[in-house]
Order: structure tokens, then C-alpha cells, then sequence
């Protein structure tokens, strides 16, 4: 299993040099963790990774077909959603402000990376990560982290900028 470090060592080169900028074209729901609060993050492939909420955190629920949830620190979402409107259950709409920079993993980019097909990795949150062929990896336009995005999830909440 590659560390985030490692990971982010080998992706960011190729990600400066065939990256895309994209931004979500879907809205998002979100609420106040409870610290302690799991969340599986599952996408149309299954379980994607798990994470526990700190102090001062969100649950990010994507409006896909699978809804994954995911948890964000506080900071980071108020710089990265701006408030809709109030929705059920203690949810609330936002819209995303970000940008990632990401590429696609081809079967060429993953040999290039010396990858393979399927491979492990630590997420920017320390908990261990899937990628496969056909997947995306990118993360925020600094580069900082990356993480994998599934490719079903990937084309239903992002659109290309520009």
C-alpha cells in the first residue's frame, strides 16, 4: 500500500502535466459531524473507504445515484460550499466552490506510473483507499492530497471548467 506521500509523489507530475481543471456540477447536502460519527463512504462500486468525524466537521453527502457521504473539516467547507437553502432531516443544500485538478487512470498512465490496474493507497484522511483502471485521481487545485473518485461518481458530479 503507497502512503499519501508516496502516492502524491507519483501523481502530481503526471496531474501538473495532463491534469484537467473540473468543478462539481452538482449540489451537495451537508450537516454538522457528530465527533465520532463513522461514515462509509460507498460508491456505485461499493465501500470506498471509512473515516470518523473529528471536532468541527461536515458530512458531505453527494446528490449522485449512490449519495456517498464523506466527511469534511470545517475550515476546508466553509471555503468549498456556499450555503442554498435548508432541506430535510437536518440537511442543508450547498453549492461547491472548488476546483480539482484530475485525470483520468488509463491502463497507459498506470503502466507509466509503473501502477497496476488496481492498486492501494493511504487517503488524505489516513484511511486505506482503492484506485482502479477507469477510476479518476485528483484533488484541490494546490495539489496537497489526492484521492481516488470512481468513475460512475466522477461523471455524474463533475464538469470540466473551461
Amino acid at each position: 500500500m503507497y502512503t499519501q506521500a508516496e502516492i502524491l509523489k507519483l501523481m502530481r507530475p503526471l496531474l501538473e502535466r495532463e491534469g484537467c481543471v473540473f468543478q462539481k456540477n452538482t449540489n451537495v447536502f451537508a450537516r454538522p459531524a457528530q465527533p465520532g460519527e463513522v461514515i462509509e463512504t460507498k460508491t456505485g462500486d461499493g465501500l470506498e473507504t471509512t473515516n470518523a468525524a473529528g471536532e468541527e466537521e461536515y458530512i458531505v453527502r453527494n446528490q449522485t445515484e449512490a449519495g456517498e457521504e464523506y466527511i469534511v473539516p470545517a475550515d476546508k467547507f466553509k471555503q468549498r460550499y456556499a450555503y442554498l437553502q435548508a432541506a430535510d432531516n437536518g440537511w442543508t443544500e450547498y453549492r461547491s466552490l472548488g476546483q480539482i485538478v484530475a485525470v483520468e487512470l488509463t491502463p497507459e498512465r498506470l503502466a507509466e506510473l509503473h501502477l497496476s490496474g488496481e492498486f492501494e493507497f493511504t487517503a488524505p484522511w489516513d484511511d486505506p483507499m482503492t484506485a482502479k483502471a477507469g477510476d479518476f485521481m485528483g484533488g484541490p487545485d494546490t495539489l496537497k492530497e489526492v484521492y481516488r473518485i470512481a468513475r460512475k461518481e466522477f461523471f455524474e458530479t463533475y464538469k470540466a471548467v473551461g
